[in-house]
């Protein structure tokens, strides 16, 4: 077991563990991305709404940059570059997701959106709360 911990990142705290398991999950949700459109379907999901293979992919392809930053991230926490890009990702998803609800209307609230808005909303106010504990 101390081989395997060696794996994750090894500062103090608990944000860089929590960006490691959404890069995971990330990469996961990028994956079926590019297989079906089931799931991104359910975040865009206002009537009369299509979601295309190529969105989807769109979609996944965002979602897999995003969690390929994040993972940077959870381990090199104490860089301030890459802390800032990762919170960019949060802030950048978070303004696509209220984007596509609020002013455009393809997604509507439901557990589909839900979800990323309130792990995005969670990841950003976690990370600006603890900039001064990480960032060296």
């Amino acid at each position: 077991m101390a081989n395997m911990t060696s794996y994750l990142p090894q500062n103090e705290g608990f944000l860089q563990y929590w960006l490691l398991l959404l890069s995971v999950v990330s990469i996961g949700n990028s994956v079926q991305s590019y297989l079906t459109t089931s799931y991104t379907r359910r975040v865009y999901s206002a009537p009369k709404t299509t979601v295309t293979p190529l969105h989807s992919r769109t979609f996944g392809t965002y979602t897999a940059l995003a969690a390929i930053i994040r993972l940077y991230a959870a381990y090199n926490i104490t860089d301030p570059m890459l802390y800032q890009l990762a919170l960019w990702t949060y802030i950048v998803a978070l303004g696509h997701f209220y984007s596509e609800w609020l002013i455009f209307g393809t997604a509507r609230w439901g557990k589909g959106l839900a979800g990323p808005v309130i792990i995005s909303v969670g990841s950003l106010a976690w990370m600006v709360s603890q900039w001064r504990m990480y960032v060296r």
